[in-house]
């Protein structure tokens, strides 16, 4: 059965020392969810396992949030992240 992915944001930012991108988001996010990652030269597959809103941990991002996101690899700014239903 073919997966279905949401696009939920972009990348606007990333932090290469600490590994945390900043995602605009256009749809909710959660921690637990499984997301991908995907640019021209980015591609991969995360959990959540913490996002953050102006330093502080949140369980649940809404559209329009522009949260910070630890990142298992390196992503680029205009990369998007789908959430995998």
């Amino acid at each position: 059965m073919e997966e279905e992915k949401k696009l939920v944001g972009k990348i606007t930012h990333y932090y290469g020392k600490i590994g945390v991108a900043v995602v605009e988001l256009e749809d909710e996010l959660s921690v637990g969810d499984e997301i991908s990652i995907e640019g021209k030269t980015t591609n991969f597959r995360q959990k959540v396992e913490s996002m953050q809103i102006e330093h502080k941990n949140i369980e649940k991002a809404n559209p329009g949030d522009s949260i910070g996101l630890k990142v298992v690899e390196k992503v680029r700014e205009g990369d998007k992240v789908y959430k995998i239903v």
